[in-house]
């Protein structure tokens, strides 16, 4: 098999294509042939070296040195091999998974192995099933948003933001989506956003306010972290809520939560989609739906071989990518 590893933190050109020996299953595990792996923040943010002793992100044994590593966070894929005791999935079905997908075959915990239903193709299922599950899980539980209310979406051109902005509009929200440039704007209100922020020329809170006639939002949902957590803040209305469930800016400084009372006794939550797996198989049955009925679109912005993964993190920095971008082996 070959994989994409690093042996040190740093840029792009830390990463490697290296050739590795076949997995081999051992009980509980199969062995996934990767049709295509999909390039997240979490995955430069795990090359940059930025998530090392961060807890909650390590896997496995805790004594094991983190580098060197396989880089990759969710792919898809054909199980080719199973260990032994393993029920819920048979060799040939195609599923996603987490963890090492930046190479052509992946050892993952068969538990964790997700079927990709009829009807979804390798490339929606790699894009977005597992991030479509996020902004559900976000959208119907983290804040579940009402008919009529407000939603504001940080860095809503990217692959998530893209996904919350329909997730909200199939919710029946009014959304505010904030991205960075005009051109990326129209991808935004493809997505169905009611009104669109420019981050470059606006400021945003003002503008938040502006267009829900100084009231606020009723809720945020904030991937970037540190440099947009004052402006998300205050474009909240009183009681309003602030989920944030990334740091593509950095991770969001220690603050006095009489801030929170302050600015209108607001509820700030840090997340992921972990609270909220037991909901997966109805959010499946729902996002097959979904795409079936052009509800919700995976806008898949660029497609890279594997082996030039490299290339495809130094765009992903440059901020040149609107939608999801997958690496195929």
């Amino acid at each position: 098999m070959h994989a994409i590893r690093i042996h040190s933190y740093g840029g792009p050109e830390v990463m490697q294509w290296e050739e590795l020996p076949a997995p081999v299953p051992g009980p509980g595990q199969a062995v996934v042939r990767v049709e295509a792996a999909s390039v997240n923040f979490l995955d430069v943010q795990k090359r940059r070296g930025e998530l090392a002793g961060q807890a909650f992100y390590r896997r496995g044994d805790a004594n094991e040195p983190e580098l060197p590593a396989t880089l990759g966070s969710q792919g898809v894929g054909i199980v080719e091999e199973l260990g032994r005791d393993v029920r819920n999935v048979r060799v040939g079905e195609r599923v996603v998974f987490v963890g090492n997908s930046y190479a052509t075959h992946a050892l993952a915990p068969a538990a964790w192995l997700i079927r990709v239903p009829d009807g979804i193709g390798v490339e929606q299922a790699a894009a977005g099933m597992n991030q479509g599950f996020l902004a559900y899980a976000f959208t119907h539980f983290a804040y579940p948003v009402k008919p009529g209310d407000w939603c504001l979406i940080q860095a809503a051109a990217g692959g998530i933001g893209l996904l919350l902005c329909q997730m909200a509009k199939i919710c029946e929200g009014r959304v505010i989506g904030v991205t960075s440039t005009g051109e990326k704007a129209k991808f935004v209100r493809e997505a169905g956003a009611d009104e669109v922020i420019i981050s470059t020329q606006s400021d945003i809170a003002k503008e938040a306010r502006r267009i829900t006639g100084g009231r606020g939002v009723n809720v945020v949902y904030d991937g970037v972290g540190k440099d947009t957590f004052p402006a998300s803040l205050d474009s909240l209305a009183p009681g309003g809520y602030l989920v944030i469930y990334g740091q593509s800016s950095g991770y969001v400084p220690p603050f006095d939560l009489m801030t929170l009372q302050e600015k209108g006794s607001l509820f700030l939550t840090r997340t992921n989609g972990s609270p909220y797996f037991k909901e997966y198989p109805r959010y499946l049955e729902q996002f097959v739906g979904w795409v079936k009925q052009g509800k919700l679109s995976i806008r898949i912005d660029r497609r890279y071989p594997l082996a030039d993964a490299a290339q495809a993190h130094a765009a992903f920095e440059a901020r040149q990518v609107s939608g999801r971008m997958l690496l195929l082996p």
